[in-house]
């Protein structure tokens, strides 16, 4: 999902990037995968990251690219509750404006 300046006010409470997805129900592949990250930064030393795409490949072992984008998703949200920081080279990002690779680690 794609940040929009027309979401900037509620950002934190938009659970669906479009009515397809709505329709699709994406929401039980985002929750897994919030729990997904969740169990791989709790199976980790504190200090350590992990990729969104480790929470993909245990969400889905053989077919796991096409939920980057929703584990992406998930990482944004849990940012948003305070479980999760994210990274990008090291430095802490905004969730709303993230582009290309990041890392996920627990908040410190």
């Amino acid at each position: 999902m794609t940040w929009r300046k027309a979401w900037a006010r509620t950002w934190d409470s938009v659970r669906y990037c479009s009515d397809a997805c709505r329709r699709g129900g994406a929401e039980a592949p985002i929750a897994a995968l919030e729990q997904a990250i969740l169990a791989l930064l709790d199976a980790r030393p504190r200090e350590a990251s992990i990729c969104p795409s480790e929470a993909a490949r245990v969400v889905a072992p053989a077919d796991w690219q096409p939920l980057m984008e929703p584990a992406r998703a998930a990482a944004r949200r849990l940012a948003a509750a305070g479980r999760l920081e994210i990274t990008q080279q090291g430095r802490v990002v905004d969730p709303a404006s993230i582009r290309g690779p990041v890392r996920l680690r627990t908040p410190r």
